[in-house]
């Protein structure tokens, strides 16, 4: 980029500001369908498995009355404070509370789409925190993906995954989970232990976020 250690650079907000106006004209998918391309093309998307999971991307929780915080959930949250604009620019309508680990969390859900081999990421979904992780799954999957194993953990079980997994011709690879009266067999537990193996992966791209991207988190400010 041209760029010295002792060249100014652009401070996070404006790197974020950018990047929303990219989001709100729907550049960034673009930009992102098009840098995949390009790792394809280049052969660094191994193809050779898929990991899928979810992570939090937490916002400023809201100060709101219990008659708004209602209306927002009905769905009219865009009706609120039009007599306010400045007041209303740093209201986020769309954000929801989750709990999860006995944890509560307020914001979004980041569901990604990981390639086994390589840990890029391959496609993803935006969603409120209230989404459970398994939910977006057929929005991830694609005809590219057919023949490969996908892994994933233990939330992505059920009848109904298990359909989207068989129809996107892929093969499953998902952590089998233990029910009341129904506890995994020494067989099923080693079978997890061998798919964690390789789906544990994609946690070292949730880590890199964390860690060397500072959080995953979304920011409120004035337009």
């Amino acid at each position: 980029m041209g760029l010295s250690s002792g060249d100014k650079v652009p401070d996070e907000k404006t790197v974020w500001s950018f990047r929303e106006k990219l989001t709100n004209n729907q550049t960034i998918e673009k930009t992102f369908v098009l840098f995949r391309d390009v790792l394809n093309a280049k052969g660094l998307i191994l193809n050779e498995g898929k990991m899928v999971d979810a992570t939090f991307a937490t916002a400023p929780i809201q100060r709101n009355t219990r008659e708004e915080n209602k209306q927002i959930k009905d769905g009219d949250g865009a009706a609120l404070w039009n007599n306010k604009p400045h007041k209303k620019r740093h209201k986020d309508i769309d954000a929801r509370w989750t709990q999860k680990g006995g944890q509560n969390y307020y914001g979004y859900k980041n569901h990604t789409k990981v390639d086994a081999k390589s840990k890029f990421i391959d496609c993803y979904k935006v969603t409120d925190a209230s989404v459970h992780d398994s939910q977006p799954l057929e929005d991830l999957l694609d005809e590219n993906d057919k023949g490969q194993p996908l892994y994933g953990d233990s939330a992505y079980t059920g009848a109904n995954q298990d359909d989207v997994i068989e129809n996107a011709k892929m093969i499953n690879q998902v952590c089998e989970r233990g029910y009341r009266n129904h506890p995994l067999t020494e067989e099923q537990k080693a079978s997890n232990r061998e798919k964690s193996s390789v789906r544990s992966r994609v946690e070292h791209v949730f880590g890199f976020m964390e860690q060397s991207m500072h959080g995953i988190k979304v920011w409120s400010a004035l337009v």
